[in-house]
């Protein structure tokens, strides 16, 4: 999925950046309310996050133009301005979220997630978001979590993405310049332990033990493997 953000804090839009692009969005980024409606008709993003006070033109206004022109992709504010009035108004508009700064990481994360799945259910069911098994869990693709049983596990886009590949590629190594192009969408590796840092994160949700993984195996020197039960 891709993100169009528009805030014009260079700091806080960068941190954004890199919060939507570590759950495995694509990201776009405008500095100003016109930039911003700009891309937005260009770009055709999946989801927009929205200042409130920016310059050229405020993030009620692209709220409005958005919903004015049909668009029902999800819309977040991410504003300082934290009075009631404001908050009601940009739902009244047609957003989905209102998140004020300062703001926290994960409260960002939960936000965005949850919206997504607020998205992908309301849409109509694809064979891309069908939940899939891959040992003992069951996938769900359009919820971003999975399930063990009882256990509910959270998981990102760029989670679903990596044991989707596994899932599809089970008992056959898969490369590390593979999930590179599918996860990250590069063709180079920029840091060794990028791959490395996610599974290890991912293990720590899905695995029983972490420290001896039945779900995601390690084949050194080359990249990773599903072998099925």
């Amino acid at each position: 999925m891709k993100i169009l953000i528009a805030e014009d804090d260079r700091n806080i839009l960068e941190g954004l950046a890199e919060i939507f692009e570590g759950e495995g969005y694509k990201t776009v980024k405008a500095t100003n309310g016109q930039e911003a409606l700009r891309l937005f008709k260009v770009e055709k993003p999946d989801f927009v996050c929205l200042d409130i006070m920016m310059p050229g033109m405020s993030g009620y206004d692209i709220c409005r133009e958005i919903r004015t022109g049909g668009s029902d992709i999800p819309v977040i504010f991410i504003s300082a301005k934290s009075e009631e009035i404001d908050k009601v108004l940009g739902l009244e508009l047609g957003a989905d979220d209102y998140i004020v700064k300062p703001f926290g990481v994960r409260e960002v994360v939960a936000r965005i997630r949850a919206v997504t799945r607020r998205y992908l259910a309301a849409k109509k069911p694809a064979p891309s978001f069908e939940s899939f098994r891959i040992a003992d869990l069951e996938v769900f693709p359009d919820e971003l979590r999975a399930r063990r049983g009882a256990q509910s596990i959270e998981l990102s886009l760029r989670d679903i993405t990596i044991l989707k590949i596994l899932h599809r590629n089970k008992g056959k190594v898969v490369n590390r310049q593979t999930f590179f192009r599918q996860v990250w969408d590069l063709d180079h590796i920029p840091l060794s332990r990028t791959l490395d840092q996610h599974i290890s994160q991912l293990r720590k949700r899905i695995e029983i033990d972490p420290t001896r993984p039945a779900i995601i195996s390690t084949i050194h020197g080359v990249g990773y493997r599903y072998d099925e039960p």
